[in-house]
This record gives structure tokens, sequence and C-alpha cells, in this order.
């Protein structure tokens, strides 16, 4: 898994294994390793990695990805939470009107 995503992202970054190997700071017979799965980058060499391709260690771990994290519920009535929507937050009125919407009034 981890190879494929090695190899996916170099080819988009049209990068030659060589390139990435003189980036990550091993032969370009590792690279080639890595890639064929017959060996596995170190965490260092996954976290070199991560910063050269701009992604996560967990997406190079074929992690799945998270859609955000979770959130605490809150009520709509709890004066102490911002709630936004589009960035601006909503005022009381809207609030108000969100509350008989979802009530049904």
């Amino acid at each position: 898994m981890i190879g494929q995503r090695i190899r996916d992202l170099r080819k988009q970054k049209r990068m030659s294994q060589t390139e990435l190997a003189k980036s990550a700071g091993v032969s370009q017979t590792t690279v080639t390793a890595w890639e064929t799965g017959k060996a596995e980058p170190s965490s260092s060499a996954v976290a070199r990695l991560a910063d050269i391709f701009n992604v996560t260690t967990d997406y190079l771990l074929g992690r799945p990805n998270k859609q955000g994290t979770k959130k605490d519920d809150v009520e709509l009535s709890d004066d102490d939470v911002i709630m936004t929507w589009r960035g601006k937050p909503l005022s009381d009125e809207d609030r108000e009107l969100i509350r008989r919407i979802m009530n049904g009034k």
C-alpha cells in the first residue's frame, strides 16, 4: 500500500526515483524497494516523504481519510456557543428562525 502511494505521489510531482531519493536522503535502490514492496520506509523516512509530498503520514500509510474531527453536540439554545453559517455568526433572529423550522412552526 505505502509503496503504491509513494509511486503515485512521485509521478504526480513528475519526479524520478533518483530525484525522490536525493530529497529523502536515501539511495535510488531504496526508493525502488519501497515502491515494489520489497522494503518499507522507516518512520523517519515516512515523515520526510510526507513533507516532500505535502501529505499526512496517515495518508502515506493508507489510513482512511477522516472527514474532520468529531464535534461535540451543542444545543441551539446554548448562548455560550457561537454558531456560524459560511463563516459568519448566526444572529439571534437566525437562531430563532432555525428553532421554529426545526419544530415545524
